[in-house]
């Protein structure tokens, strides 16, 4: 599993290319739902050896318009090189498809967002040559979603919105609601769902969290990463539990023996610590026989 937000922000596109008519929709950009959508092939290197690579790019095919390329980009920082590479972009997916290329922009800080949804205008200032205008969600425009009534009408836009409000001081609202709407979801699109918002978080806070609630919210879920997590769960309870009856029988725990049950990640020896602490004379008679 890919654990970057960049790799999550851009192939959720991938597992669910519809999804952009209804971003589109929340950006406030009228375009028809596709009736077909197709995976295209990322590689937009022309000459060797520098290479070039978008993200994700699809084709996508509506009713009344034109097919058009979307290409996806996710983008953690500002960086002034990066208009360039765009328009090189639009540029060869043109004269490559002969399709017209759009630019969707996926962001998960703020001031990135607004930076690269700022028209990029190249050419002499007397007589621009072209001007890029990338469509962009990001946490200043994606709705903040922390009602599962809201969550379930669109569990593709949601899923975005909690990656790119990452930190958001409601994200444990937004993460709540999900776990909520994901109790009742089939595995087909719960599991891929789960595994996005992880990866999309990646090492923010909101990482750990999201991790505790799946593990206590979708206890069937399986993966090694939240088998991981439900470890260091049991492994925790069992050390408040030790240090629970310790504190209940007023027997004073010294440093050295708070230390060593705290550090200990064994659930089968903290099972046995605990048990020896309900009778124990002092904190450090729970290691007897050890």
């Amino acid at each position: 599993m890919v654990s970057s937000p960049h790799e999550a922000m851009h192939r959720i596109f991938q597992e669910h290319p519809d999804l952009f008519s209804r971003i589109s929709e929340v950006l406030g950009v009228d375009f028809h739902p596709p009736t077909s959508v197709t995976i295209l092939p990322t590689d937009v290197t022309e000459t060797r050896p520098l290479e070039r690579r978008l993200d994700t790019l699809l084709r996508l095919e509506t009713e009344d318009d034109e097919p058009f390329l979307l290409a996806i980009e996710a983008q953690g920082k500002k960086d002034p090189n990066k208009h360039a590479s765009w328009a090189y972009y639009a540029s060869y997916l043109l004269n490559k498809y002969r399709l017209q290329p759009l630019l969707l922009v996926v962001c998960q800080d703020r001031a990135t967002a607004e930076w690269a949804e700022e028209p990029a205008v190249f050419g002499p200032r007397p007589w621009p040559l072209l001007t890029l205008r990338p469509l962009v969600a990001g946490p200043h425009n994606m709705p903040v979603l922390t009602d599962p009534a809201e969550v379930r009408k669109d569990l593709g836009v949601a899923t975005l919105s909690a990656i790119t409000h990452g930190k958001n001081p409601d994200i444990g609202a937004i993460l709540k609601a999900m776990t909520t709407v994901l109790q009742d979801t089939p595995d087909a699109v719960k599991n891929p769902i789960i595994e996005f918002i992880s990866q999309g978080l990646g090492k923010l806070p909101a990482a750990a969290l999201w991790r505790k609630l799946v593990a206590v919210d979708l206890s069937f879920y399986k993966s090694p990463l939240f088998e991981e997590v439900r470890d260091e769960a049991r492994v925790e309870g069992r050390v408040e539990d030790i240090l629970d009856v310790f504190e209940v029988r007023g027997i004073d725990v010294p440093e050295a023996v708070r230390e060593r049950i705290t550090s200990c990640d064994d659930p089968e020896t903290l099972r046995q610590w605990h048990r020896r602490a309900i009778i124990a004379p002092s904190a450090d008679d729970i290691f007897t026989d050890e």
